[in-house]
């Protein structure tokens, strides 16, 4: 009897421990209202997702970068830039050549939508798209511009 007991308690401890772990789960929580999302960015140069999904009934989205990592911003440091897909090339061009004094972005650049500054280790910021100002159409990406990051560090924007 007392082995069934605990066996029942064990089997609902564990069920408890997913269902908690899938509520504070990034990519549970980073759709909750469609309006807000929060990524993770690594140490090992990779984002926890490939694809942000916006609401097109919000009317701005507010993206939240945290870098989970624990290299400083010289060595490992990342942000996340938006863009046309077709101006992806060449803002990461242009943001090379501004350089660790820049933020790998260049200043101005009307063909960046949005984008955060550089993070180091234990870092966060946020950015905030106006969605009025996009055209829901044409396809978008998220991106690191840190030199050599883009590769690997990448997304994309879909509107639903």
């Amino acid at each position: 009897m007392f082995m069934h007991q605990r066996k029942s308690i064990l089997h609902t401890l564990g069920s408890s421990l997913v269902l908690a772990a899938m509520l504070i789960s990034p990519q549970v929580s980073a759709a909750a209202d469609g309006c807000n999302v929060t990524i993770d960015a690594t140490d090992a140069m990779a984002f926890n997702t490939k694809e942000i999904s916006i609401k097109k009934a919000c009317k701005t989205f507010n993206i939240t970068l945290k870098h989970v990592g624990k290299l400083g911003k010289n060595i490992m440091g990342h942000n996340l830039v938006v863009s046309k897909e077709a101006d992806q090339k060449a803002v990461l061009e242009d943001g090379n050549k501004a350089g660790a004094a820049g933020e790998y972005v260049k200043a101005n650049d009307a063909r960046i939508v949005a984008h955060t500054k550089l993070l180091g280790g234990g870092e966060q910021a946020s950015t905030q798209l106006n969605l009025s100002k996009l055209d829901t159409k044409t396809n978008y990406v998220f991106f690191c511009s840190f030199p050599g990051h883009a590769f690997m560090m990448k997304g994309v924007i879909k509107f639903v």
